[in-house]
């Protein structure tokens, strides 16, 4: 039994010991951990007051650039590539972003000096003119059926386009893709078959540079694994691209080796600007051309655009619509409800508006017995900028005599969803609408399209119950309650239709993905329209609303003078108290209708929003060849001097 105790005895002291063992390595742990976070705290603290004292690079790199730019010119040729390591001219080491950028400069006056020497020597490197006899598309069409090792050397064809890949595999044999109207074609320039000599050949090709735009006069053949090519036997630089070119990584190979048709995007689906060659969007919004030039589905997003506003006019015209042109600077800013870009006309002495809508103009030609016309057009907001407002807009509105909002609901699905089959051969689109991050949804475009009632539907999703007299003080406190109550804010004034505008936005639009009319808009948010014909206080009007977001906006217009003027007054009203975006009076307007308005429905579309929506395009920008853009941040003077020191 004392064996026994004792054995017990030590193995509970062990373990006792163990345990303390552990508890103090455990501890010793604690405090190491402890430590290292207080380091690590320590360290950040540092760079962070370190990060306040210096400037951000990306900021500096624009004026930057200018003065090493300018330091650089004024070094003499042979110390140049000193200065850039930072001895002998000077002791400050350039930024690490001037670096790539010393030899890009480089390059660029290398190509300079290569053009001053062909002007010197009687030379022009830019030619008035090159006689194309076809597009690259054409010249795919008409030779890509021939077999492997195929040549028609006895067909001379002349082509035209921009450089955009070189290879060679000796001083006598370079190959280039020649890049033309959306597709590319192989350039074999071969010295044995070329006007040069040898040492001409080898020293004019040396110098061909991707970007450059060349006339091509050769010959039609295939290759032996089957490349269509075309075989020069003269070969110009008809414009020099003096900067250097980013380069495209190289895709696999095509299954079809002589097709040389580039990769198309196609409207309706989804885009990855990821794989484009040039991915930075300050840059691709700043020089489009860039853009344009690098990046395929770019080109194809602005075209889709050109056939949707083709479309647009089409389709009117096809229902006797005509198409007129109305003023863009007016002496009072109607039409809508917004803030105006203001400017100065000198000779009359007197202030102007940049137009924020045609509307009125276009309701006087309908009362000038013109009864269907239509605008497509450039509006201007003086409001803000984000993804889905550029302060200079394309819209379409179009005023057709003796119908109402429910004609035009009609109207609208069928040129919507006819648009859209034409497009993308269905009624379905894909859509990044959570970003390029997420899965795509889907929106569909197949009539007809789901209409809500704006009051009743939001009262029955906020759980409300909304004075009838919206024009009353009790109607506004009760939507200002409301409005505190579920949290959302609306920046002052806080007028009804204000307020209503908040409401909706919260509760109705975040459920329009489809296509979804969002009718019957009170008369307060609605000056222009007339009055519903079985609901008191309301108006026979829609707002279509796709992916969350306004499409078109369209209204019974109202057609009594009387009552149009005394909502121009109510409108004076939210002016007076801080609405700087409600309408003013046009009495002009008011005559006009006067002399007799027919029953009229009235339409507007934004053609931007649509562009977005049928080329999977989340920015505003995308879809603008040159959007609104900030200016580049200029450094201050404490800034430029922390950088150079």
């Amino acid at each position: 039994m004392e064996g026994s105790v004792d054995g017990k005895a030590k193995v509970s002291n062990a373990a006792t010991d163990s345990s303390t063992s552990e508890e103090t390595l455990s501890k010793n742990a604690r405090k190491k951990e402890l430590k290292n976070k207080q380091k690590e705290e320590e360290r950040r603290l540092k760079e962070e007051e370190k990060a306040k004292k210096i400037p951000r690079v990306r900021n500096l790199q624009p004026l930057m650039m200018k003065i090493w730019t300018q330091q650089y010119k004024s070094i003499p040729d042979q110390y140049k590539l000193s200065f850039f390591s930072g001895h002998l001219y000077y002791n400050v080491k350039p930024p690490a972003f001037i670096l790539p950028w010393f030899f890009l400069q480089q390059y660029y006056e290398n190509r300079l000096k290569y053009l001053a020497a062909q002007k010197a020597t009687g030379g022009e490197p830019y030619p008035h003119k090159f006689p194309v006899s076809m597009s690259v598309v054409e010249y795919i069409d008409k030779y890509g059926g021939l077999n492997n090792g195929e040549h028609l050397e006895d067909v001379t064809v002349n082509l035209a386009g921009r450089i955009m890949s070189k290879r060679s595999s000796s001083s006598k044999l370079f190959f280039y893709d020649l890049h033309g109207t959306g597709a590319k074609v192989q350039v074999m320039a071969d010295a044995s078959k070329s006007d040069m000599n040898e040492a001409e050949f080898s020293s004019f090709h040396s110098n061909v540079k991707r970007g450059d735009i060349v006339g091509v006069k050769g010959f039609p053949g295939k290759t032996k694994r089957g490349e269509l090519s075309i075989f020069p036997k003269s070969f110009i630089v008809l414009s020099h691209c003096l900067h250097m070119m980013p380069r495209q990584k190289a895709k696999g190979a095509s299954d079809d080796g002589h097709l040389k048709k580039l990769e198309e995007w196609v409207p309706g689906s989804v885009r990855n600007p990821e794989t484009y060659v040039l991915k930075d969007q300050e840059t691709r919004y700043r020089q489009r051309y860039l853009d344009l030039m690098l990046n395929t589905e770019v080109r194809l997003i602005f075209k889709t655009r050109a056939r949707i506003i083709s479309y647009v006019r089409s389709f009117l015209d096809n229902l006797d619509f005509l198409e007129v042109e109305t003023p863009m600077m007016n002496m009072i800013a109607g039409g809508a409800a917004a803030r105006p870009f203001v400017t100065h006309h000198n000779e009359l002495n007197m202030r102007l508006f940049m137009r924020i809508a045609p509307e009125l103009y276009l309701k006087q030609l309908v009362v000038g017995e013109l009864g269907r016309v239509y605008e497509i057009g450039k509006q201007f907001r003086n409001e803000g900028i984000d993804l889905t407002h550029n302060p200079e807009f394309t819209t379409c509105e179009f005023y057709m005599a003796f119908a109402d909002y429910y004609d035009l609901m009609e109207l609208t699905e069928k040129m919507l969803s006819g648009m859209v089959k034409e497009l993308t051969g269905g009624y379905k689109i894909k859509y990044h609408a959570n970003g390029l991050d997420k899965d795509p949804i889907e929106i569909d475009f197949t009539p007809p399209f789901r209409r809500i009632d704006m009051i009743e539907e939001l009262e029955k999703m906020a759980n409300l119950n909304i004075p009838k007299d919206l024009s009353s003080d009790e109607a506004n406190k009760y939507l200002k309650d409301a409005c505190m109550k579920l949290e959302i804010k609306c920046p002052p004034p806080e007028t009804t239709a204000r307020l209503l505008d908040k409401l909706v936005g919260h509760f109705l639009e975040e459920t329009c993905v489809n296509p979804t009319y969002i009718i019957n808009h009170p008369e307060i948010m609605s000056p222009l329209a007339k009055w519903h014909r079985n609901k008191p206080g309301l108006t026979e009007r829609f707002e279509l609303f796709i992916n969350k977001h306004e499409l078109c906006n369209a209204y019974t217009e109202l057609n009594d003078p009387v009552v149009q003027r005394q909502r121009f007054a109510e409108q004076l009203k939210d002016r007076q108290s801080g609405d700087d975006e409600a309408m003013a009076l046009d009495e002009t307007f008011c005559m006009a209708l006067e002399y007799g308005l027919p029953p009229t429905g009235g339409w507007g579309m934004g053609i931007d929003r649509l562009t977005m929506l049928l080329t999977d395009s989340q920015n505003i920008k995308e879809v603008l060849l040159f959007p609104a853009m900030k200016p580049q941040d200029e450094p201050s003077a404490k800034e430029l001097s922390a950088m150079l020191n």
